[in-house]
């Protein structure tokens, strides 16, 4: 028997040992998932020594407290961060948060703040980001431990605070502590996504005057397509005219309908007089989803084609405020991209409030550290993997070298940052089986 196929034949064999402990103890490790589901860690009034407020410190402590029952060396930076890890100059990151977003109770199937198996399929805010990959990272050591896998290298695990309203986590945490060379997240999507789009957030305003018009609402954060859009008309009856659209996320516009481009569509289509909006329909007309009408509409061959989407549109103190969320391709720049919208929306007679974004993030397939993943992925689901690009940004965007490993699959729809946020109970599995391997696989 030849060296390589030794080596495949213990992988298989760890990999049915895993599968087998996980099945064993699947209760409590659904029990551990809605220990720290429980606690709403949305980004809340910050208070002494909780810099992102008392919920996220709650889940850090918790995080913290599952790292020192498994043995590891725990670090507490300031209720920013906190990092497990074992073995001594760790080679391995893993890098997951356990904020969320906030979630209103309504229009919620099953309470936001709970771990709910309902048939197949887990409920709850943070189940597939990122509290059900935490949790799932944390039993992959724990079986790796349990069954005495033997490891001849560390790694450590950092949980976060503060991924969902900024990432002055990790900023922080840099500050204390640097990463190991290789980093993966369970922020994103399997088998491995190693390329991710750039990102501009571009805000603007001019004064606004329609005869017909008295107020426009339309979308609620930047980086959502809107689902709903409220025109209301002048006159002594204010007339409120409601333009229903489907939400999705920002990076994702072909997945939505967007309610401000349908209203902007039906608002020229009715002979509407305001060139400031006529201007918005010609640039973002209805149902494009790359930008080709404000000149832009790149793509290339590792990332794919842009995104451009008009998701903020409303009227205030006398102006006209709008609010545009674009992905750009790796073969671009933020100051680029930048600069062409900026010169579209200053012809067309706006003002630039605000522009901010990141440049494309692309670590190279063929590296060793993608193909160990992209290896695990095959043996793991049993058919090949390639990486992947996406719009999205992950926790790992600005970590040199970082990718994302999971913790959902390109095909579904878990409603993230959304009502009913769920995981199946399949994905889930996997996402224990996927880490433990890799683990495993990396530390050997």
């Amino acid at each position: 028997m030849t060296a390589d196929s030794m080596t495949h034949t213990e992988n298989a064999g760890l990999k049915q040992r895993l599968e087998e402990y996980f099945e064993e103890h699947f209760d409590e490790i659904l029990k551990d998932l809605g220990e720290i589901m429980s606690i709403d860690s949305a980004f809340s009034q910050p208070e002494e020594g909780k810099p992102f407020g008392a919920g996220s410190a709650e889940a850090l402590a918790w995080g913290a407290e599952k790292g020192r029952q498994l043995g590891l060396d725990v670090k507490n930076f300031d209720n920013y961060a906190v990092s497990m890890t074992c073995g001594s100059e760790p080679v391995l990151g893993i890098l997951s948060h356990l904020d969320v977003v906030p979630a209103s109770p309504e229009g919620w199937k099953h309470p936001p703040f709970a771990c709910t198996v309902d048939g197949d399929t887990i409920f709850g805010r943070g189940s597939i980001d990122d509290k059900g990959p935490s949790v799932a990272v944390l039993w992959a050591v724990k079986a790796l431990k349990e069954l005495n896998v033997p490891l001849s290298k560390g790694f450590r695990i950092i949980f976060g605070g503060n991924e969902e309203n900024g990432c002055k986590d990790i900023e922080y945490y840099e500050k204390q502590e640097a990463f190991p060379p290789m980093v993966f997240t369970p922020d994103g999507s399997f088998p491995v996504l190693n390329c991710e789009k750039g990102l501009v957030h571009i805000t603007f305003s001019a004064p606004f005057e329609d005869a017909d018009i008295t107020e426009i609402k339309g979308g609620t954060v930047i980086n959502a397509i809107p689902d709903k859009c409220r025109i209301t008309f002048a006159g002594t009856d204010g007339t409120t005219l409601m333009y229903g659209g489907k939400p999705a996320h920002g990076s994702r516009p072909e997945n939505g309908v967007n309610a401000i481009t349908k209203f902007l569509a039906a608002y020229k289509k009715n002979c509407g007089k305001s060139p400031l909006l006529c201007a918005l329909e010609r640039m973002f007309p209805h149902g494009e989803f790359d930008g080709e009408s404000v000149g832009l509409g790149f793509e290339d061959p590792v990332s794919g084609r842009m995104t451009c989407a008009l998701t903020l549109l409303s009227t205030d103190k006398g102006r006209l405020r709008g609010g545009i969320d674009i992905r750009f391709p790796i073969d671009q720049t933020y100051g680029e991209i930048s600069g062409i919208i900026s010169r579209e929306l200053k012809s067309a007679g706006f003002e630039i409030d605000e522009c901010e974004g990141m440049e494309p993030h692309h670590v190279p397939e063929e590296s060793p550290f993608v193909q160990t993943l992209l290896d695990v992925y095959r043996d793991v689901k049993g058919e090949p993997g390639e990486a992947i690009a996406e719009g999205g940004i992950t926790y790992v965007h600005n970590t040199p070298g970082g990718v994302a490993f999971g913790a959902e699959f390109p095909w579904e729809n878990n409603n993230m940052h959304g009502i009913d946020e769920h995981i199946s109970i399949e994905t889930f599995k996997l996402n224990l089986n996927m880490y433990a391997n890799a683990i495993a696989r990396i530390c050997k």
